[in-house]
């Protein structure tokens, strides 16, 4: 699954996050890239194990892995790339659809589904459907299986103190409306990553997580 030679790429890049370094080391950042690459297509071999919807649909490989670089609206401090990289089982651009995902970090590896950096179509698209089903994702959270994999729930990586404008801070989806981005996520062992058979674990936590996807789907 994921290369121990990715990690220690990705581990020397958080250290270094300078372009000089990144230029010197365009082999190992290429071999990670097809690392990368290899995992999203086994994830979509697999896809009828979790999603059968997801298995039928058009697969585009190229778009299936965020990229190191960062926009600078994109930063999050100053680091110019990312030393973390999201692999999407989805079909199209992760930046616009609700899909699954499996993070690669050193020591902060996680999977799950959802759409974390919307764009502003994204996110649009994800507050009409909340708007649709205020209460759709209750029910998804409360159901067993998902709680049993998923303990915190629904997470976000930034959570607004007010409802975007346009909305009330009443509605039953007020909550859920506050966050810039949501999903659900399982914690992983970066040794379990390493070992081939981690694509069972993940076609559990996908599975558990796809009543998610298909809510916003």
């Amino acid at each position: 699954m994921v290369e121990a030679e990715t990690f220690e790429f990705l581990a020397d890049l958080a250290a270094n996050n300078r372009k000089a370094w990144m230029d010197a080391h365009r082999p190992e950042r290429d071999d990670a890239l097809r690392n990368f690459m290899g995992i999203a297509i086994t994830l979509h071999d697999y896809a009828d194990r979790f999603d059968p919807y997801l298995a039928d649909a058009k697969f585009k490989p190229k778009q299936s892995y965020s990229k190191f670089f960062q926009e600078s609206r994109d930063r999050l401090g100053r680091d110019l790339y990312r030393a973390e990289v999201d692999v999407f089982a989805n079909a199209g651009n992760p930046d616009e659809e609700v899909g699954y995902y499996l993070h690669i970090e050193p020591g902060n590896c996680h999977a799950g589904a959802g759409l974390f950096r919307p764009s502003k179509v994204g996110l649009a698209a994800l507050h009409r459907r909340l708007q649709d089903e205020p209460k759709g994702l209750d029910e998804i959270v409360a159901d067993p299986d998902f709680k049993a994999v998923f303990a915190d729930g629904i997470v976000t990586r930034k959570m607004l103190s007010t409802v975007p404008s346009g909305f009330d801070d009443k509605d039953p989806a007020a909550p859920y409306l506050k966050m810039v981005g949501l999903g659900c996520r399982k914690d992983l062992p970066d040794a379990l990553l390493l070992d081939d058979d981690a694509i069972d674990e993940l076609i559990d936590i996908f599975r558990a997580a796809s009543p998610l996807v298909r809510f916003f789907a």
